[in-house]
C-alpha cells in the first residue's frame, strides 16, 4: 500500500510542474485523494460489498468533486489534474500512465447491460472537458484534445480532436510504416 502511494506521489511530480513538496501533494491534490479512496472502494466492490463501496465512492465525490464508480478498473500511475467534474463509469477500464484533466467523462450512452463505458489504453492523455462515451476503445499512446466528444474507437498512437472527435495525427512505428522504404 505504501509502495503504491509512493508511486502515486512520484506520478504527481512527473505530471505537474506546480507540485512543490510531498506534503503539498498529500494534503492538497484531490486527484490523489480520489484515487486512494477509489482503490478502497474497488476492493470492497470486488468482495461484493456493494453498498459500502458505493458509500465510500459518494464520500469521495463529495470531498473531491471526482466521481469514480467503485467498479471501474484503473491501472498504475493514473494522474488526475484539476479533477473537478471528472466522471468515470462502472465498466470503464483505464490502463497505466493515463492523465485526465478536469471535466472528463468516461460515460455510457444508455441503459445497456454489460460493458457500456470506454476502455482507455496505457500512456494516454485526455484533455479538459472531453466526453468519451460508450463501449469504445482509446488506444495506447493516444492524445485526445480538450473539449472533444469521442463516440468511436481511436487507434493506438493517434491524436484526435473535435466534436465528434476525429484522428488528426497518426504516428507510425518505423517497422509498420508503409512508406518506410522512402525514408
Amino acid at each position: 500500500m505504501f509502495k503504491q502511494l509512493r508511486e502515486d506521489i512520484q506520478t504527481v511530480f512527473k505530471n505537474d510542474p506546480a507540485a512543490r513538496s510531498v506534503a503539498e501533494v498529500i494534503l492538497c491534490y484531490p486527484g490523489l485523494h480520489a484515487i486512494m479512496m477509489h482503490r478502497l472502494a474497488h476492493r470492497l466492490f470486488k468482495r461484493r460489498l456493494y453498498l459500502m463501496a458505493r458509500i465510500i465512492s459518494n464520500i469521495n465525490r463529495f470531498l473531491t468533486g471526482i466521481e469514480i464508480h467503485p467498479g471501474a478498473r484503473i491501472g498504475r500511475r493514473f494522474f488526475i489534474d484539476h479533477g473537478m467534474g471528472i466522471v468515470i463509469g462502472e465498466t470503464a477500464e483505464i490502463g497505466d500512465d493515463v492523465v485526465l484533466f478536469h471535466g472528463v467523462t468516461l460515460g455510457g450512452t444508455g441503459k445497456d447491460k454489460g460493458k457500456r463505458h470506454p476502455t482507455v489504453g496505457s500512456n494516454t492523455m485526455i484533455g479538459a472537458g472531453t466526453k468519451v462515451l460508450g463501449p469504445i476503445t482509446i488506444g495506447n499512446n493516444t492524445k485526445i484534445g480538450a473539449g472533444s466528444v469521442v463516440l468511436n474507437s481511436i487507434p493506438d498512437n493517434c491524436t484526435a480532436v473535435g466534436c465528434p472527435a476525429r484522428v488528426v495525427r497518426k504516428k507510425y512505428d518505423k517497422e509498420y510504416n508503409p512508406l518506410s522504404w522512402v525514408i
